[in-house]
């Protein structure tokens, strides 16, 4: 058995100006990541929802997970790639992480 990595992605299904992300963006990026890894799996259809909290509001985001496991990582890689979808999206700030995993 080999370790690896799960790397998550976790993208607002909103844009920052509130327009919603189109399923074609999700569609692109999942045969983006499928070509440079293999495969990816994208939980768009269940969005996720987000709470946190900011200067006593309380705010809501509905989010999407992209997953991918990859042999090794590529901290440039997903720094480039974190850069563009904060641009994109129009986002202060997009979650990617990484976990290291053992494949049973």
């Amino acid at each position: 058995m080999n370790n690896s990595y799960l790397i998550q992605i976790l993208l607002p299904k909103e844009k920052g100006d509130g327009k919603p992300v189109s399923q074609r963006w999700f569609e692109e990026l999942l045969e983006e990541l499928s070509g440079k890894f293999g495969g990816a799996t994208s939980f768009v259809r269940a969005p996720g929802q987000g709470l946190w909290r900011s200067g006593g509001e309380t705010l809501r985001d509905n989010v999407a997970v992209t997953e991918v496991m990859a042999a090794k990582l590529a901290p440039e890689y997903w720094r480039v790639l974190h850069e563009r979808f904060e641009r994109e999206l129009s986002q202060e700030e997009i979650v990617i992480r990484a976990q290291e995993i053992i494949v049973l």
